[in-house]
């Protein structure tokens, strides 16, 4: 859900930003090896060592841009595929960030791993610079899934890597599945699921496979040539993943994420509760008290943005009180918790009941939301369209 809003100059400086703590750091490695024809995120493939050493430079330059500004709880590394980083640039992008910000609040660091090229030494080597925990893109484990998706990785893989994981000493490990794949039934998505719990990880996210119009996943959908999954069907295998990993112990605690008490993923909860982050890296986002900015979402001008000692911002946004207060109940929507009026009341200084009561009302009554005395949540039939309801919550 994208909000309308009239952008301001695109240049920026650092000591123009509001002075505010700010929790979260995301870095965004925009190397592949290849690019899944349903992927949205900016990557690029067949890169030098030599350009990605580079890369790690300007990260680094980048980051000190921040220096002071920046005080990380949570780190996270996506991509792309941040684990393509030779391993020693990787060592050295992990220590210059240490050395650029003060990380004695750090409490969670994520890195993207793929499962087809993880190894146990550059996991050790994550492990001992303090990364304490990976993501890994399963995606499925039928393998006629993943070649549809365009994955490089068998489903033994991701067992692999999961057990090369836990060696290096990791027990924070997250895969990511998708369902909703053309050709998938309920058994198949089943099957994936049952393969993803027996693994034991403490973490899942399962998403609908979703057709960004810019990719070329969406252009063969266009042309015909092959047919998505119906909305009946997705509902029905969204409804079963919550089943089953509830009944496997995994609490959704948010609408595409699954943990075990005390596994949330920390950084996606500062996104997720309108916190304030600093991205870096092409086509990374930024939020600080409602100033939200984007970057350069192409390697060359990212490079030559920084090379040059500007911010490489593409899209820069100041948020209205009111349009911060929407967004604010847009996004803790998506949590289990959903609007809590004390925690609502607290952070804006007035009653969610009065700024929202119509749109409570009529939610309540189309059995879209469940009001309760100290909070309201969706409701079962809410979460099929969530983003619809979200959305009338955003104002200006």
């Amino acid at each position: 859900m994208q909000l309308v809003q009239s952008p301001v100059s695109m240049s920026l400086r650092a000591e123009e930003v509001p002075r505010a703590t700010v929790p979260g750091l995301y870095v965004h490695v925009p190397f592949c090896f290849h690019k899944c024809h349903y992927c949205d995120f900016y990557s690029i493939t067949r890169q030098t060592p030599e350009r990605m050493e580079g890369f790690v430079d300007l990260i680094l330059r980048e980051a000190g841009q921040w220096a002071g500004r920046v005080r990380p709880a949570t780190v996270f590394f996506g991509g792309g595929t941040p684990s393509l980083l030779p391993l020693g640039a990787m060592r050295r992008l992990i220590r210059g960030l240490r050395e650029r910000s003060d990380f004695s609040d750090l409490n969670e660091w994520t890195v993207e791993v793929n499962p087809a090229t993880a190894s146990l030494e550059y996991c050790q080597m994550l492990r001992e610079e303090g990364v304490n925990r990976l993501s890994f893109g399963a995606q499925s484990f039928d393998i006629n899934e993943l070649k549809f998706l365009e994955r490089h990785h068998d489903p033994a893989d991701v067992g692999r890597s999961v057990l090369i994981a836990r060696e290096a000493g990791f027990s924070r490990i997250n895969l990511d599945l998708i369902y909703a794949i053309p050709g998938q039934d309920l058994a198949s998505w089943a099957r994936s699921l049952e393969a993803a719990i027996e693994m034991g990880t403490p973490h899942i996210s399962a998403y609908g496979l979703t057709y960004e119009s810019n990719t070329p996943l969406a252009v063969r959908k266009r042309l015909g040539q092959f047919v998505g999954a119906e909305d009946p069907v997705e509902l029905e295998m969204m409804r079963y993943a919550r089943k089953r990993l509830g009944e496997a112990g995994m609490e959704a605690y948010e609408i595409s994420n699954y943990a075990r008490p005390g596994e949330a993923c920390r950084h996606n909860l500062l996104y997720w509760t309108g916190g304030n982050y600093i991205g870096l890296g092409p086509s990374a986002a930024s939020h600080v008290e409602g100033w939200r900015w984007k970057n350069r979402p192409h390697l060359g001008e990212w490079e030559r943005a920084v090379s040059s000692g500007d911010l490489p911002v593409a899209e820069l946004e100041k948020l209205s009180d009111e349009q911060r207060m929407g967004e604010w109940v847009m996004l803790r929507l998506r949590l289990s918790g959903g609007i809590e009026f004390g925690a609502f009341a607290e952070r804006w200084g007035c009653d969610a009941r009065s700024v929202y009561g119509d749109e409570i009302e009529r939610l309540e009554k189309l059995g879209l939301i469940e009001v309760r005395a100290e909070r309201f949540v969706l409701s079962e039939a809410g979460l099929a369209v969530a983003d619809a309801i979200a959305g009338e919550f955003l104002r200006g």
